[in-house]
């Protein structure tokens, strides 16, 4: 049954309502026409829906006459979308109706030859699916092309090949230069040519055989998170329109400030181009390190604000640009990541990635470029578009950073980090359940690696073994209860040596052989929530008890750095290393046994234990407490971290230090907590707005800011600059400033003058040191003299 919808619209002249009929919806979505609004010319647009209402037509409202508006999105590197009357719109045919388009009331520039604005009606570069009626390339490069766009008037007969493939000249996806040397990706409907050297900067690129497959038909986002991921191909893509970046159609993958264009295509934030005169455009780099968050001469990126000390990345000083790591593999912002903002001369501050649609509409029609995602700001809960120069991670603990919550922090910033804290864990928790569930759907088995009993020496490494008049003998009975056993006193396991079934006295009774017999505890691999694969007892295990021998490749120092180098280059973020002797690493990564999923905590149940075994030094894992069945394994890493960052911890220990390599936090007993509390009330109670600072803000010595240095030595808040000290560059290591050193004899001081950096030991202070009557600081008398003077010069 067909319904005819009609309004009444009431006419002031007359006493009786008008009756009229609703102008009919002339498009759908997707259809391509002509557009005219805000003050630009003739524009071919498509037809699409409002993320904010979600239609693609409405009418318009209030009005006194019906009139029918349609939602368009501009085609072009210039990025426009606006409701637009149906008056103001064509049906595009071809780029050969320009001249012909109708001037509207609004009268522009739109015919002068010179027009600011360049209309590109080569629309294979933009949207091909599209229901203007396009006809398909059977050539190399599967393109889809209008006949106008091309130079013709009527369909071709026969099979349609375009220029570039009947020359065999096609243009590289890249950097757009039509070149004989580009290769074709190798996935059949591609169509896509690039320069070797163009292609290989995007890491999702694989060699395959004889060829390569481009990336565009991975994920960007998923890749980065997991290389190994079987799911970063598969599922519906959408795909840049102007460089081979791709990922999967749905918020968790897309990148902040993408543009969609259509299904399958969008315009992605790499072709952001910062306005001239904007502030918010510039491009800012922070003040610290991102490694050690120290001060100092920094290398800064140049695509976000990362900056880092040169001795930090352990790297030489790049020639030219430098990217960080994160930048180099493509990782953006993406909707519902918290960021710390810079927004004008505002402090840093936390703020939440919005989706645009999500907004208030007075946000979302300000003027915006593509890269440019809106943020919403915890405690002031203001909005504003930024973009990916201005803004890096917020990091678990960021809120408990005490230079953060120090000087300056008000009620608003304060109020502003504890909401985002909270907001980080929800955020993390839905993050983590997304994983698992998403793991458990494509990971059903472990990752691959060859099952090994032995460590395996390689290259000029070598596995001692030891003669048998070499190795010690104990002074156990073969008549004993329980010989070498966990509760004897056999002096061989006192001293972690592995008795030798020629050798022992207890012979075959001996119950300290357990590396040599492999006498493991049984365990299984299992899935954890949110730590990958782990490894989990099967049956109780006793305190003490041998659960397995850490066991892979045995290799050295240089094939070490080697691996890791390879592993940063190819963004893989799982290691098995661990130190074996000074000269000797075992890795676990490509050769191993169950051991490898042993994951790590700040408050383990099991231990590494290093024992001589046939003259050889073995790893073993061995039970620190009593295990129940069911109970995930776990020893500490003792990590050290190198490179962009730490690593974040996620065992979920009651001390765990929040990242890997970090000293996990003290847990006091009830008896100290008890102690702490009688003390506490016997000492008079300080103020709660005195606020402790690990660094001082100025140089001790003169007293002003800049790149300063600081004092390694704990407790000392002093900072210097170098050229205060006579430095001729940054030092390194455990550096202690001369503050802790007697100005005479260079030996450790004993008295300090508060003033300055002049210090005293017992036998040099004597008359050299006072207090001073304006403020009662021990003061020198260089420093009493030097004021002086200046005083005088005044």
């Amino acid at each position: 049954m067909m319904i005819k919808l009609t309004t009444f619209y009431f006419n002031p002249k007359s006493n009786s309502p008008k009756k009229k009929q609703l102008p009919g919806i002339k498009y759908s979505v997707e259809d391509v026409v002509w557009a005219k609004f805000n003050r630009r010319p003739w524009w071919p647009c498509h037809v699409t829906t409002d993320p904010q209402i979600e239609v693609h037509t409405k009418m318009k409202d209030p009005s006194r006459r019906p009139c029918r508006l349609y939602f368009v999105r501009m085609f072009g590197e210039i990025l426009d979308q606006a409701w637009v009357p149906a008056k103001a719109t064509f049906p595009f045919e071809g780029g050969h109706q320009f001249e012909k388009l109708p001037v509207l009331r609004r009268r522009g520039r739109q015919k002068d030859k010179d027009y600011k604005y360049t209309v590109k009606l080569t629309c294979n570069l933009f949207v091909l699916k599209i229901s203007v009626k396009l006809f398909l390339d059977y050539g190399q490069c599967c393109g889809a092309f209008h006949l106008q766009c091309i130079g013709l008037t009527e369909t071709p007969k026969g099979r349609f090949i375009c220029q570039e493939c009947k020359t065999g000249v096609h243009t590289c996806f890249v950097c757009k230069k039509p070149d004989k040397e580009v290769r074709r990706c190798m996935i059949p409907v591609c169509g896509k040519f690039y320069h070797m050297e163009c292609i290989l900067k995007y890491s999702p690129t694989v060699a395959q055989n004889r060829g390569f497959r481009c990336s565009l038909h991975v994920c960007l986002a998923c890749f980065i998170t997991n290389p190994a991921n079987p799911g970063i191909s598969k599922g519906r893509l959408t795909r840049c329109v102007r460089c081979p970046v791709a990922y999967h159609a749905n918020d968790y993958c897309m990148a902040a400030g993408s543009i969609p264009l259509a299904n399958n295509s969008f315009l992605c934030p790499n072709h952001f181009t910062p306005r001239k005169g904007c502030k918010n455009h510039e491009h800012i780099n922070v003040s610290w390190c991102f490694v050690c968050s120290e001060g100092g001469s920094l290398l800064c990126c140049e695509s976000c604000p990362a900056a880092f000390h040169r001795e930090c990345l352990n790297i030489d000083m790049p020639q030219g640009s430098w990217f960080c790591n994160d930048c180099r593999a493509g990782k953006k912002p993406h909707y519902k990541d918290i960021l710390w903002v810079k927004v004008g001369r505002y402090r840093w501050w936390p703020a939440e990635v919005t989706q645009p649609k999500n907004v208030p509409e007075n946000i979302y029609r300000m003027r915006h470029e593509v890269g440019e995602f809106p943020v919403h700001f915890f405690g002031s809960k203001d909005y504003v578009w930024t973009y990916q120069a201005r803004c890096f991670p917020y990091m678990e603990g960021d809120a408990n950073n005490k230079e953060k919550m120090g000087k300056g922090a008000d009620a608003v910033y304060k109020l502003a980090l504890n909401e985002a804290a909270e907001r980080f864990r929800e955020l993390q928790a839905e993050k983590e359940m997304r994983q698992l569930q998403e793991d458990r759907k494509n990971d059903k088995k472990p990752p691959p690696y060859k099952h090994i009993k032995v460590n395996r020496p390689i290259g000029k490494v070598q596995i001692i073994t030891a003669d048998l008049s070499e190795i010690p003998r104990c002074n156990c009975k073969a008549e004993d209860e329980n010989p070498c056993g966990i509760d004897s006193e056999c002096i061989n396991r006192m001293l972690m040596y592995e008795c030798h079934s020629q050798v022992c006295p207890a012979a075959t009774r001996c119950q300290n052989q357990s590396f040599t017999k492999r006498q493991y505890t049984e365990v299984e691999i299992f899935r954890t929530l949110s730590r990958g694969w782990g490894l989990r007892s099967v049956s109780d295990i006793k305190k003490g008890a041998f659960v397995n021998e850490y066991v892979g490749e045995v290799i050295d120092e240089e094939e070490c750095r080697a691996r890791i180098k390879h592993a940063q280059e190819n963004n893989i973020c799982n290691f098995y290393m661990l130190t074996l002797d000074k000269d000797r690493i075992i890795d676990a990564g490509p050769k191993g046994n169950q051991s490898r999923f042993m994951n790590h905590s700040c408050q383990p149940n099991c231990e590494t234990q290093k024992w001589t075994v046939n003259g050889d030094t073995r790893v073993g894992l061995f039970a620190l407490e009593d295990i129940p069945t069911g109970v995930e394994l776990t020893f500490n890493y003792n990590l050290e971290c190198l490179g962009n960052g730490k690593t974040v911890c996620k065992c979920g220990a009651p001390n765990c230090s929040g990242f890997l390599g970090v000293r996990p936090k003290n847990q006091p007993s009830s008896d100290d907590k008890v102690r702490k509390l009688k003390k506490k009330v016997a000492v008079k109670r300080k103020s709660q707005l005195e606020v402790s600072k690990e660094r001082e803000d100025e140089c001790f010595f003169c007293g002003d800011g800049g790149q300063i240095v600081s004092c390694k030595k704990p407790g000392c808040p002093k900072v210097y600059h170098a050229d205060c000290l006579n430095l001729s560059r940054r030092p390194a290591g455990r550096w202690e400033c001369p503050w802790h050193q007697c100005n005479v004899c260079r030996r450790e001081a004993a008295s300090y003058c508060e003033m300055c950096p002049n210090s005293y030991c017992k036998q040099h202070r004597e008359g050299m040191l006072f207090i001073s009557k304006l403020d009662g600081k021990l003061s020198c008398t260089l420093w009493a003299l030097d004021t002086m003077n200046r005083t005088k010069c005044r």
